[in-house]
């Protein structure tokens, strides 16, 4: 995917996060494993949220592969180690398709 259409979908999935009570606290945080697309809150809890868009449902579940998760979640420790923080938190993905956008919840589980 290129990076305006992946850029794209992120603001869209702000859109729809805002629009859902998430208060968005960064976007693309990187650390040497890898890239957070979206950091929010939502209920005194924080969310890492991984963005992929696609055509349909299956085509962006099938992105979120094994070693991706991995990066993710080693990326959401050392984001909670340089900010010091201790506080509930979960790994979400975002679907974003041409008609509708769909949050995942803790697909850490």
């Amino acid at each position: 995917m290129s990076r305006a259409k992946g850029d794209y979908a992120e603001e869209r999935g702000c859109e729809y996060l805002a629009s859902q009570g998430f208060s968005i606290i960064e976007r693309n945080f990187y650390s040497r494993f890898g890239e957070i697309d979206i950091i929010a809150t939502k209920d005194e809890v924080l969310h890492f949220i991984e963005v992929k868009s696609g055509e349909e449902y299956e085509l962006c579940v099938q992105n979120i592969t094994p070693t991706k998760l991995s990066r993710l979640i080693k990326t959401g420790n050392v984001y909670m180690k340089k900010n010091a923080l201790d506080v509930a938190y979960c790994y979400d993905a975002l679907l974003v398709m041409p008609t509708e956008i769909e949050l995942l919840e803790n697909i850490t589980l």
